[in-house]
């Protein structure tokens, strides 16, 4: 019997019996990667059983499906190398250069997180937000170079960007991936640095029912950090699979649940700035700061800090259904439904303080270590501190939902028609609260302090018992304006799409053509409402707010204590925020005009008509393969946004452009010999920037400045968006040579460039006049109508290029010795010039791409037999370089440190007896509780550049155990 596949928006000729489609298809789901590569690549080609053999060019031969692993020997073939063995099929058969993970069986894959998968193939590496792997950078590339698709379509996302938070997806519910470092002209979404295109089971490729659920437990090492939250160091996760087949295997159901709840402690530690205080090069001499009492001349100092605990409960549960249905031998249809919640508590605590020379503290018992270019103050005694308590109470809900329907007719005489409907939308709704605390009437306190020469956690010894509720006040220590705030956002992002597609085969050296035409229309709105907190009892006006003015936190609402040990604190007072914000604390509307650029409304439309022919012939005795086509993007931009007068609404602002991207592609595979090829793209290639730099809003305030040479002052800042920002334009080259040899062993050499004919970076201007803009705080006046302003602009020029080294081997093909033992490994350098940026416009500053990671490794080693599986991964991301910030009358920017983390995993699968179907896990994320580690370069009051520590957080490793049993 004839049956079509499913793809992206296009359809794939299946020409073969029944029974051995059914085998093929088995192989397919169980190492899953034919489901999950197929539906994106697989564009209107023919597929066979088995690869063609070597032989003269047939114009009317079947072609096989080259991103599909069903082409795989009818072999059941499961766990680790079974996975490797799949993804490397898909990455051998492909037109394109591709990457390819897979799970090692139904509902499993082999990490605890899709990015924690996704970052095990070459090039790719995760980026760690809150603790978690939840981002992606393909060949070092920030996130926001990276496009992302759910079986082959764009996905709404929550938060400002486009960047997809893979936490999102339950890594339960998705059978594998695809990652295309190359483009072609049917690829819908594609990124600048390449496009990871997720997808889930299809129903109708498993022979009969299937049943797979697992439930594993949760614990975190970091314990429990803030006492009386009820956020523990234990959680689970749980899911489960059904895949049914009805009415003569024409009718396929596929249904998955999946549940996190987990739990995240975090540690957090921040050095706020560095400088020279005393002498002639310090704040003395060049700024005419206060000396500081007590510190040597010409010694480096911090100059602040803070010590916060966060502590996070997450909930997410996700459902997914596929519905596919094959009646006859000409029509194919496809529905494809996904839900998710994502409930996330946190509580964030801790202590803050400026010790500068204009904070009017003195030092004690000083101790410095040399170093280059001046000595290091690690250890002394600080009196005078005005120490700042501040607890955070954030809740968030994120609600995603995507339906995609796919129906295919095969005319039967060459015509395949696919049409694609589908909607995504994503919702958040976020609430956000936090007060002061600290001494009454203002006071002081003192500490003694160690703190590392370089990156680590302080020791502080406060001579103020911080967990005392009887010493510890509601009040403003530090001036701040404001006793606390609180927030609430909300958000929501959808896109409708639809595609309609034509193939027909063509003579020539070309298989088929594919025609179509895309169309995507996403909308995405922001509103934000902030208020001020103003203790009962005190003004919130300029005229009558007292900072000093305290009152006890009520005992009723207090929840034991927040443990800062780790920094020295021994604790700080913790309660319920939002108890006592309504009970003790009044609010005002703050909806200022920074605050109502916060409310504004993107939209894009864009209309997409794509052409591509693929190529199956020979150059003399080369088999050759691969596709040519083109692109034309029509992109509609338009953002609205509230207009202010100062504080005062008076209307709506709106904004835009329009453009046309020309976009032709070409990828190349010749097999130079046995599984050996070589393959070519060359492609112009388009990423639109984040979602919120397309804004039409701009924002701008007043603040105080404590420190640095305008100390005093009361100086403007601002940032906004730029509605008719232009995207990212590329034209790159890819060069590969791969051998494939073995069941799951290759080594392959990529190379790659990639000339930037347009680009974005942040601008930051150090002296904008903001004589236009109305001051929204009436408890401050500013000193002059000049500032710093932050603008997203387009900058032209610029290369990236780079290697990729990649391979996989199994012991045995070494020494018998070593059967069931196998190794992958992988490493890729990029370098990157820029000609202008915010960065690269700092004196000694590297001219590079922000978000660049130079160097990305990943090393696995695993062992496989007679049940037991072990694997023990390390993943490796260099430092790279984070935006400009603007720091006092002068620019700086942070640099992120290299990023090294390692995993372990321990199984059983019971292959016979009773407990067959049963395994068992044991994994333990981030092994070694590595830190997420910055650094801020800065110039000093001389004006010598320095490197310092800026942040230093862990979470903690992570252990999961649990049982997984399959029908």
């Amino acid at each position: 019997m004839i049956r079509l596949r499913s793809t992206h928006g296009a359809a794939v000729l299946a020409s073969r019996p029944r029974a051995l489609a059914s085998a093929c298809a088995l192989a397919l789901l169980l190492g899953t990667s034919a489901s999950a590569v197929a539906q994106q690549q697989a564009q209107n080609r023919q597929e066979d059983a088995t690869p063609a053999p070597p032989a003269a060019p047939s114009k009317e031969k079947k072609r096989v499906d080259p991103d599909a692993a069903s082409n795989l020997d009818a072999i059941v073939v499961t766990g680790i190398q079974g996975s490797i063995q799949n993804s490397i099929k898909a990455k051998q058969n492909s037109d394109n250069i591709i990457e390819a993970i897979s799970a090692e069986d139904i509902g499993k894959l082999p990490d605890s997180s899709i990015a924690e998968s996704l970052a095990r193939v070459s090039g790719l590496a995760t980026q760690r937000v809150g603790g978690r792997a939840n981002q992606i950078s393909i060949r070092g590339f920030s996130p926001d170079f990276a496009g992302t698709t759910l079986n082959g379509r764009e996905q709404a996302t929550i938060g400002e960007n486009r960047g997809v938070d893979f936490d999102q997806y339950p890594s339960e519910l998705i059978s594998g991936a695809a990652i295309y470092k190359t483009p072609d002209a049917t690829l819908i979404g594609q990124g600048l640095s390449g496009t990871v295109d997720l997808h889930t089971i299809k129903p109708l490729d498993l022979p009969k029912r299937a049943f797979a659920a697992n439930l594993r437990g949760e614990n975190t090492s970091n314990g429990s950090l803030n006492h009386g939250s009820g956020v523990g160091d234990t959680g689970h996760r749980a899911s489960a699979s059904y895949i049914d087949q009805f009415f003569d295997h024409t009718l396929g159901l596929a249904v998955g649940f999946a549940q996190l709840d987990s739990p995240v402690q975090e540690k957090q530690y921040e050095a706020w700035w560095w400088s020279l205080n005393n002498g002639p090069d310090g704040a003395e001499g060049r700024w005419g700061a206060p000396r500081t009492p007590g510190l040597p001349d010409g010694v480096l100092s911090q100059e602040g800090m803070q010590l916060r605990a966060k502590s996070e409960h997450q909930v997410r549960n996700g459902l997914m259904t596929v519905l596919e249905w094959a009646p006859d031998d000409h029509y194919h249809s496809t529905l494809d439904l996904y839900y998710s919640t994502f409930d996330q508590k946190s509580y964030l605590n801790g202590a803050q303080w400026s010790s500068s020379p204009y904070d009017n503290v003195s030092y004690s018992n000083v101790g410095y270590v040399p170093a280059l270019p001046y000595p290091i103050v690690t250890t002394g005694h600080i009196d005078g501190l005005k120490s700042v308590l501040q607890n955070d109470y954030t809740k968030e809900r994120d609600t995603l939902f995507s339906a995609g329907w796919n129906n295919q007719y095969d005319f039967g005489n060459g015509w395949l028609v696919t049409a694609d409907a589908s909607y995504s939308s994503a919702k958040r709704r976020l609430h956000d609260a936090y007060l002061f605390a600290g001494l009454p009437g203002q006071a002081t306190s003192s500490t003694d302090f160690a703190t590392p020469e370089h990156e680590g956690f302080p020791d502080f010894r406060p001579g103020v018992n911080f967990a005392d509720p009887s010493r510890i006040f509601f009040t403003d220590p530090n001036n701040y304006g404001y006793n606390g705030r609180e927030e609430f956002d909300r958000q929501k992002d959808t896109i409708k799409a639809f595609r309609l597609e034509v193939t027909h085969p063509v003579g020539w050296i070309f298989s088929d053509a594919t025609l179509g035409v895309n169309y995507s229309d996403r909308r995405k709105t922001k509103e934000a409402d902030v208020f001020f907190a103003w203790l009962n009892g005190n003004g919130s006006t300029a005229v009558d707010y007292d900072p000093g003015f305290a009152a006890p936190i009520d005992p009723s609402a207090l929840s034991g204590s927040t443990d800062l040990s780790y920094g020295g604190i021994p604790g700080i007072v913790n309660y319920d925020v939002l108890r006592v914000l309504r009970s003790q604390f009044y609010l005002t509307q703050r909806n200022g005009q920074a605050d109502w650029s916060r409310n504004y409304t993107v939209r894009e439309k864009v209309p997409v008509a794509y052409l591509k022919f693929n190529i199956d012939t020979h150059l003399g005795d080369i088999p050759l393969r691969g596709n040519v086509g083109v692109q034309a993007v029509r992109t509609d931009q338009s953002s609205e946004a509230l207009q202010t007068n100062g504080d005062t609404l008076v209307g709506r602002i709106t904004g835009g452009t329009r453009y046309t991207k020309v976009l032709p592609s070409l990828n190349l595979a010749a097999e130079i010999a046995d599984k050996q090829y070589l393959r070519f793209g060359l492609a112009k290639t388009m990423a639109r920037g984040r979602i919120d730099d397309e804004k039409v809003a701009t924002s701008a305030g007043v603040g105080l400045v404590n420190d640095g040479p305008a100390a005093g002052q009361v100086l403007w800042s601002g940032s906004g968006g730029n509605p008719k920002l232009k995207p990212y334009i590329a034209v790159g080259a890819d060069l590969s040579w791969e051998k494939y040899f073995g069941t799951s062993s290759y080594a392959a050499v990529a190379v790659f460039n990639k000339n930037l004919l347009n680009y974005i970076y942040n601008e930051t201007t150090l002296d904008y006049d903001f004589s236009r803009y109305i001051n929204d705080n009436p408890t401050l006046t500013p000193t002059s109508t000049i500032g710093s302003f932050t603008r997203p602009e387009n900058g032209t020029g610029g290369k990236m290029q780079g290697i990729e080294l990649s391979g996989a081997l199994e012991g045995a093909l070494v020494t018998p010795v070593l059967d069931g033992f196998g190794a992958q490994a992988n490493f890729s350098l990029t370098n990157s010039t820029l000609p202008v940026s915010a960065v690269s416009s700092i004196p000694g500053s590297p001219s590079t791409l922000p978000g660049l990671s130079r160097k990305v490794a990943n090393l696995a080693l695993y062992y496989e037999k007679h049940g037991w599986s072990v694997r023990i991964a390390e993943r490796y991301r260099s430092a790279f370089t984070g935006e400009a910030v603007a720091l006092f009358d002068q620019l700086g920017y942070t640099q992120v440190l290299a990023d090294k983390q390692t995993d372990f995993q321990l199984g059983y699968a019971f292959e016979h007896g009773t407990w067959n179907g049963l395994s068992i896990l044991l994994q333990v994320n981030n092994l070694t509780n590595s830190p997420m580690k910055t650094q801020q370069i800065a110039a000093l009051p001389n004006d010598v550049k320095v490197a310092r520590p800026l942040k230093y957080d862990t979470y903690g490793r992570t252990v999961l155990f649990g049982i997984n049993y399959k029908l």
